[in-house]
C-alpha cells in the first residue's frame, strides 16, 4: 500500500529488528534497545501509545507526523513490554529490562524473579493452566535454591575468594533448572515453527529444546561479568584501609558493580543467538518433517522465536 504525500512510507518492515540480525553487532544493537532500563519508567499510557502506533502501521495506517525514528522507537517500546506471540503486556519484573542479581534467602527471591522472567519470555502461545504454572514455579525455585545451598555448603572450608564465586556457580546451575522447568510446556507440546514469510507450519519440540538450550547459554554468559568481576574487585578493595574503616560501603558498592555489569551483559548476551532462530527441516520430528514436505517440498529451513 502507498502512503499519502509527505507521510511515512508503509514498506518499512517492523516485523523484523531494525538492525541486521545475521551479525553479532546488529543483534547487540537490537538488544541494547530492547533491554534499555529506561523503558521501565514508561507509563501505561506511553506503552499503549506505542502499541497503537505499531498496530496501526501494520494495518496500513500511519500516525500523522510520525518519523521513521519515532516508528522504530515505538516498535522497540512495544517489543520490550508486550509478548511477541500472545500480544499480552508482560508484568514489570518479567521484562528483560528489569534483570537484577541477588544469595541464600535471596536465591529464592532471585529464582522467583527468574521464574517470572522465564515464563514471561517463553516461546510460543500454547496455553498453560494455573496448576501447571504452580508446579513449574515450585519445581524451578526449589531445585534452583537447593542447588545454591548445596554449592554453598561445599565451599565452607575453602578460601573466601572461592566462596565469592558460589553465587555465579549457583546462578549457572539454577538457570539449567529454572528455565527448562518454567518452559516445560514448550517441551511437551512444542513451539510454532514458520517459513521465512512467517507462515505457521506446525509445532516442534525439537525447536523448543534448541531454543531453550540457547537461552540457558545466554543466561549463563549473562551472569559471568556480574558474578565474576565484582568478587575480584571487592576482594581487593576489602583489603584496603579505606574499606576496613568503612565496611558499610561493601554491600552498596557490590550491588552497584553488579548492576553496572548487567547493563552491558544483558543485551550483549541476548545477542549471542538470533531472536528469530532457525533449524533445518531434516532435524525436526519425522511427523512434522513429512507434513512440511507435503505442504512445500522446497522448504529446507524453518524459523521460531527462541524466547529470551
Amino acid at each position: 500500500p502507498e502512503s499519502k504525500m509527505g507521510e511515512l512510507p508503509l514498506d518499512i518492515n517492523i516485523q523484523e529488528p531494525r538492525w541486521d540480525q545475521g551479525t553479532f553487532l546488529g543483534r547487540a544493537q537490537h538488544f541494547f534497545t530492547v533491554t534499555d532500563p529506561r523503558n521501565l519508567l514508561l507509563s501505561g499510557a506511553q506503552l499503549e501509545a506505542s502499541r497503537n502506533i505499531v498496530q496501526n502501521y501494520r494495518a496500513g495506517v500511519v500516525t500523522p507526523g510520525l518519523t521513521e525514528d519515532q516508528l522504530w522507537r515505538a516498535k522497540y517500546v512495544y517489543d520490550s513490554a508486550f509478548h511477541p506471540d500472545t500480544g499480552e503486556k508482560v508484568v514489570l519484573i518479567g521484562r528483560m529490562s528489569a534483570q537484577t542479581p541477588t544469595v541464600v534467602f535471596w536465591q529464592w527471591v532471585n529464582q522467583s524473579f527468574n521464574a517470572v522472567v522465564n515464563y514471561s519470555n517463553r516461546s510460543g502461545d500454547a496455553p498453560i493452566t494455573m496448576g501447571q504454572l504452580r508446579t513449574a514455579y515450585v519445581s524451578a525455585t526449589t531445585g534452583a535454591v537447593a542447588t545454591a545451598l548445596g554449592l554453598k555448603s561445599l565451599t565452607k572450608h575453602l578460601p573466601p575468594l572461592v566462596g565469592r564465586f558460589v553465587p555465579f556457580a549457583a546462578v549457572a546451575a539454577a538457570n539449567c533448572i529454572n528455565i527448562p522447568l518454567m518452559r516445560q510446556r514448550e517441551l511437551q507440546v512444542g513451539i510454532p515453527v514458520t517459513d521465512v514469510a512467517g507462515q505457521r507450519l506446525g509445532h516442534s519440540v525439537t525447536a523448543a529444546k534448541q531454543g531453550i538450550f540457547q537461552v540457558v547459554i545466554s543466561r549463563i554468559c549473562m551472569a559471568i561479568p556480574a558474578m565474576a568481576i565484582p568478587p575480584l574487585i571487592m576482594d581487593t578493595l576489602e583489603k584496603k584501609d579505606f574499606m576496613k574503616r568503612r565496611p558499610w560501603l561493601g554491600a552498596p558498592l557490590q550491588v552497584g558493580l553488579v548492576g553496572f555489569c548487567l547493563v552491558f551483559a544483558t543485551p550483549l548476551c541476548c545477542a549471542l543467538f538470533p531472536q528469530k532462530s532457525s533449524i533445518h527441516v531434516s532435524k525436526l520430528e519425522p511427523e512434522l518433517r513429512a507434513q512440511i514436505h507435503e505442504q512445500n517440498p522446497s522448504i529446507e529451513v524453518v524459523y521460531y522465536n527462541k524466547g529470551l
